[in-house]
């Protein structure tokens, strides 16, 4: 068969880029939109303090500092589990050619994780802490398959606004929902009711606001790839060990990609710390009490849109690399006047600087790496995103708790190293050749498809 024939075939067996139409599109935003009720509920605000505060708290015999260490524990072992499968889940997905299996799987079993949350009760340590490390899981998993799908739907050109207007809905999911089980407190409390009651019908209200918006992705989205025919001696695993055993020797083909994932791993650590000790820093530093921290959340949430939104129109203009660069020294920006704050005033404009950049980055980096990626390996590479996301969530926050213990308890000491996260990755970001990285990948293209 010669390259002619093999570029037909190709055309018709391939994914085709930009051929989703705005139904579909808006399936797949929608999944950013319906997932992003668990991260704030669940991860970010009631949930954790719930855990906190009342599974694990001072009644049941537990100090303070230890039910916050368990709750940590919980999440590090959830995103170490991530790490080490999300590359090999994208491997089988993309050689089976069944993400949107994988993404159904994932999304049912965050969905009935967080349900069953809605059981835990005082004492109920071990218990929540199995919950919570699952549905993390298949969160996480989830996010790695449904960013998978992205190189499928739009053209290359397009790829940041796409990922842009993804977050952007997910910050509005996010905010929706924490309106709602905000609202719903508000009203258990007039009526006299405590947190065993009011936080479980919160967990339930997060899982069905989950499960009903992400219905349309699994109703519209389609599942482009083609199965490859491999060799039935070998199983799926030793397959794809095998693939990406070949995807770390062609580093120096992708070197733009692996440099960039280098660079992400760095200055999302910064990200990663925020998310999980903004509240508490502006807490223990600034004295904001918990409706104020509710309050400034969801005004993050507004801003964080609003900045992925303009982020995927200004890198689909200018290039990701220099509005990532220009991002980066957003976060800079952020954390210095956060750093230097003396009242309550100076951590709203940071917060809000903080929720432009969070917004921003978040989108910068998906639709970089999916930039960077060979179509028919879009899973695989999307994968070691995820994998370096969790590590960063891993490394972020226990640099951050670790100089805190060390300096006993100096939370600006501390911020200094997610300062640090940010400046050093604007550095390596300047090696990033963003013509060279997505030239890689389309060569790799070509040489799949035969064309010359």
């Amino acid at each position: 068969m010669n390259s002619t024939q093999n570029k037909s075939l190709s055309d018709e067996t391939s994914p085709h880029l930009g051929s989703a139409g705005r139904r579909e599109l808006l399936a797949w935003a929608l999944y950013d939109f319906a997932n992003s009720g668990y991260t704030t509920v669940v991860q970010t605000t009631i949930f954790s303090a719930y855990f906190v505060g009342v599974v694990a708290g001072a009644a049941q015999e537990v100090t303070p500092g230890l039910s916050t260490l368990l709750w940590s524990l919980a999440i590090g072992i959830a995103n170490f589990i991530v790490m080490i499968s999300g590359p090999l889940i994208g491997a089988i997905a993309d050689h089976r050619a069944c993400k949107k299996i994988f993404l159904l799987i994932s999304s049912v079993g965050c969905i009935v994780a967080t349900a069953l949350l809605a059981l835990v009760g005082p004492g109920d340590i071990s218990l929540g802490m199995v919950l919570v490390t699952l549905s993390a899981i298949m969160f996480a998993s989830g996010e790695n398959l449904i960013a998978a799908f992205l190189p499928e739907l739009v053209p290359e050109e397009n790829m940041g606004r796409m990922s842009g207007y993804g977050w952007s809905l997910g910050y509005f999911g996010g905010l929706l929902t924490l309106g709602i089980c905000l609202a719903y407190i508000t009203w258990a409390k007039q009526h006299g009711l405590s947190e065993t009651h009011f936080v479980p019908v919160t967990l339930l209200i997060t899982a069905a606001l989950f499960a009903l918006a992400a219905a349309p992705t699994f109703i519209w989205l389609r599942e482009r790839a083609i199965p490859v025919i491999r060799d039935k001696s070998l199983s799926n695993l030793q397959v794809s060990y095998a693939r990406l055993a070949h995807t770390f020797k062609e580093a120096a083909r992708f070197r733009d990609l692996l440099w960039f994932l280098i660079t992400l791993s760095v200055y999302q650590s910064g990200v990663s710390t925020v998310v999980v000790l903004a509240a508490i820093y502006a807490q223990e530093v600034m004295g904001f009490d918990t409706q104020s921290l509710i309050i400034l959340i969801m005004v993050v949430n507004v801003t964080a849109a609003v900045g992925a939104f303009i982020c995927g129109h200004l890198q689909d203009r200018m290039g990701s690399v220099p509005t990532l660069a220009i991002t980066l020294i957003i976060w800079i920006i952020a954390v210095l006047v956060a750093l230097f704050a003396t009242d309550r005033v100076d951590m709203w404009i940071a917060g809000n600087i903080i929720g432009v950049a969070m917004g921003a980055s978040q989108a910068v980096g998906r639709a970089l790496v999916s930039k960077f990626s060979p179509t028919e390996r879009a899973g695989e590479f999307l994968g070691l995103w995820g994998l370096v996301n969790r590590l960063s969530a891993i490394v972020g926050p226990l640099s951050y708790g670790l100089i805190n213990y060390l300096s006993d308890g100096n939370h600006r000491l501390s911020l200094l190293s997610t300062l640090a996260f940010f400046i050093i990755g604007l550095a390596l970001l300047s090696k990033v050749n963003e013509s060279r990285g997505k030239a890689a990948a389309i060569s790799s293209n070509c040489l799949k498809t035969g064309v010359q």
